[in-house]
């Protein structure tokens, strides 16, 4: 997993298909507009079925399959391009090189995040104290900052993880994006362990106050849901 050189600047990427950011809704009125869209969209007044999981607070990344053998990774950058960091992903553990099982697409594309578990950080803090170091600020500038190291040397010594949260590419994946993910899950990708098929807004709602009790004691900081 450690054998590239040091870098002296990362290449550029052009995704497929854009990483797109994500919209916020931050009310029950919000939400239930966006609801509506939906609604309008397809034509429909059925109560809609969506997949809930909480939203990391990291970095997100693709990461490109052929054949089953991972190809590179990059950044989000600016949506359209990235950053190769191929290397450096290659060193953290949670990350396939190969995928398990058998049935997977010829080209897959996998999106998710990295992030930096809180038992990670508050270790690495303390060893970077001890030796007089600079600590990190908080997990999520502590995962950018540690893929971004030009030497994955470097970036192999900080505790990164991942959990896959999509694709951009469907060959090959059911129709329904849980069981998309339990797909994923089954060739070897982290799948997070609280997402949760929901029924509609209420599903929507309970889901939410749930992931508000449950957020401290997760082992990750989480900025939504």
């Amino acid at each position: 997993r450690v054998g590239s050189r040091p870098l002296t600047a990362f290449e550029q990427i052009q995704h497929q298909k854009p990483m797109l950011s994500l919209d916020n809704v931050f009310s029950d009125d919000e939400l239930l507009a966006f609801n509506q869209r939906l609604q309008d969209r397809l034509n429909s007044e059925d109560i809609i079925e969506f997949v809930a999981e909480p939203k990391l607070d990291g970095l997100a990344i693709s990461l490109r399959y052929e054949k089953g053998v991972l190809i590179y990774a990059a950044t989000r950058g600016d949506g359209e391009r990235g950053e190769d960091v191929t290397a450096n992903v290659r060193t953290i553990r949670a990350v396939p090189l190969k995928l398990l099982g058998e049935g997977w697409p010829p080209l897959l594309e996998v999106r998710g995040e990295i992030y930096m578990p809180r038992t990670g950080f508050d270790a690495f803090n303390r060893e970077a104290i001890e030796k007089g170091e600079k600590p990190l600020v908080n997990p999520r500038n502590g995962a950018a900052g540690s893929l971004r190291q030009l030497d994955p040397q470097l970036t192999a010594k900080r505790p990164l993880a991942f959990f896959a949260y999509g694709t951009a590419t469907r060959d090959g994946l059911p129709d329904t994006q849980f069981d998309a993910l339990l797909r994923l899950r089954d060739w070897g990708f982290p799948v997070n362990a609280e997402i949760r098929r929901v029924e509609g807004l209420s599903g929507c709602l309970d889901y939410h106050k749930r992931m508000e009790g449950l957020r401290p004691g997760l082992g990750y900081d989480i900025d939504g849901v």
